[in-house]
């Protein structure tokens, strides 16, 4: 449904929206990732708030720009055409999938399979690059379990696949075809092991800017 650079688009601008601002900025100050003993699993309503926070941004507005530039550029689904009217709906449409995807993946079916959905950072003393971008990337297949320990992803493989459900509500005819909506639900799904990869790396770019003076220092 959407080209590779889709993909780039939901790991690298709409994990600024999403985890970035829940689990980048709680990680920030640590090299590794807390003990599992001291992660408190959230509340109904922090999961909520969760969804809240990782949504609301004005870089959810960003990545809806960006996914709605990709998809007329390449004239891709959602098929809405080509000219300002159809980008403006492109961007309405992106703009829908990020929110209901969050709402579905980190609220309801997080709170249905009692899952942990927050992305804890690893950190340099977890491993080189390779190490930690292939864990960030595989959080959309394994998860944190309320109860404690790894489970399965169910929340982000039954909320997106909710979401690309829903996205029938408002996409085009041209695109509520069964192989269109399969190919939105597989890049949605990886989408969000590639939003992992700014929590886990922003950091260590935030810090190699400041070195270099290049970005101010947090007080």
């Amino acid at each position: 449904m959407r080209p590779a650079a889709f993909i780039l688009s939901i790991g690298l601008v709409t994990g600024m929206a999403a985890q970035a601002q829940d689990s980048a900025d709680r990680t920030a100050a640590s090299n590794v990732a807390p003990p599992a003993a001291s992660i408190v699993s959230p509340g109904v309503g922090e999961k909520w708030n969760f969804f809240v926070t990782e949504t609301f941004t004005p870089m959810t507005l960003a990545a809806g720009a960006f996914n709605a530039g990709v998809s007329q550029a390449t004239n891709s689904d959602p098929r809405y055409g080509v000219g300002a009217g159809p980008f403006a709906e492109r961007f309405g449409a992106s703009s829908a999938d990020i929110v209901t995807q969050n709402f579905f993946g980190d609220f309801v079916m997080a709170s249905v399979f009692h899952e942990d959905t927050r992305y804890t950072r690893q950190g340099p003393l977890y491993g080189g690059i390779w190490k930690r971008a292939g864990y960030a990337i595989s959080r959309a297949f394994v998860t944190n379990a309320d109860r404690g320990g790894d489970t399965f992803n169910w929340s982000n493989v039954t909320g997106t696949a909710i979401s690309a459900g829903v996205s029938n509500l408002y996409y085009p005819p041209a695109s509520r075809k069964a192989s269109a909506v399969g190919i939105h639900f597989g890049t949605s799904v990886v989408g969000g092991g590639l939003a992992n990869l700014f929590p886990e790396f922003w950091p260590d770019f935030r810090r190699t800017l400041e070195r270099h003076h290049l970005f101010p220092r947090e007080r």
